[in-house]
């Protein structure tokens, strides 16, 4: 099993128990302690997990939402096809704000290269669009929100970033909540990133939302829209009769990946 793999499914472990020993880890993941120790001490470092003697504990088995280190492992190909589907909805020389959170970080992986103006709400989309392999000649534009960054998600938060986010015109905004509920919309978990991700929406002309199927079942807490401010919603959730219908209360296109 390669690295990423075995990181993917030590994650997968501990989203389903509260704490697991480097013992089950060795069987469930076919290495060595050794080896299964370093992944651990990496996975606590991005903030995966706890480690405690002889294993490791989750995080969220604590009550604490997923960190960035976990997320990241989650999802990944889902993610990548969100991303992809919703660079195609973006045409040349537009302006388009960007949200912070894994899923936008892939979304600016599948800019790079293209003829846009960004304004990325996290340090880890700016790195991905300044990284010198994106497309010589040709890579998007870039405007800085400024404002302070959360430690571990690296995202820009507080008033001076919503200040300068709402003093702009973007012809889209690409919108990646915590959770989404067909009642009360866009939800993120906290009142800073929900104040953020508002800002972007509200100054857009356009309004498309990359959610895969596990924020349908996700919670949090903080209202940032509901489904009527959506004009495109890019997911990979199948819904039902039910769900489609309610979906369709609203003028919004959805994009299946």
């Amino acid at each position: 099993m390669k690295t990423d793999e075995r990181h993917r499914r030590i994650a997968e472990i501990l989203r389903e128990r509260s704490e697991v020993t480097v013992d089950e880890l060795t069987v469930a993941c076919e290495a060595s302690g050794a080896t299964i120790r370093r992944d651990l001490e990496v996975l606590a470092g991005n903030g995966v997990l706890r480690r405690v003697h002889g294993g490791a504990r989750s995080l969220i088995g604590r009550g604490e939402n997923p960190g960035y280190g976990q997320r990241e492992l989650e999802d990944q190909e889902t993610k990548k096809r969100i991303a992809a589907a919703v660079a195609r909805l973006l045409q040349e020389r537009e302006h388009v704000w960007l949200d912070s959170g894994s899923t936008a970080t892939e979304v600016a992986r599948a800019l790079s290269g293209k003829d846009l103006t960004v304004m990325p709400m996290s340090m880890r989309s700016l790195t991905v669009l300044t990284a010198d392999e994106a497309t010589a000649g040709v890579r998007p534009g870039l405007l800085l929100p400024g404002g302070s960054l959360v430690p571990g998600e690296l995202s820009f938060r507080g008033p001076l970033a919503e200040s300068n986010i709402r003093s702009l015109r973007f012809d889209t905004a690409v919108v990646t909540p915590c959770a989404v509920d067909l009642k009360d919309g866009l939800l993120a978990h906290d009142l800073d990133d929900a104040a953020v991700k508002r800002a972007g929406l509200e100054s857009a002309g356009r309004v498309v939302v990359a959610a895969s199927a596990s924020k349908w079942d996700a919670h949090a807490r903080a209202l940032v829209s509901g489904l009527a401010r959506v004009d495109v919603l890019v997911t990979n959730k199948i819904f039902s009769a039910e769900e489609r219908a309610h979906l369709d209360k609203y003028s919004l296109e959805v994009v299946t990946v």
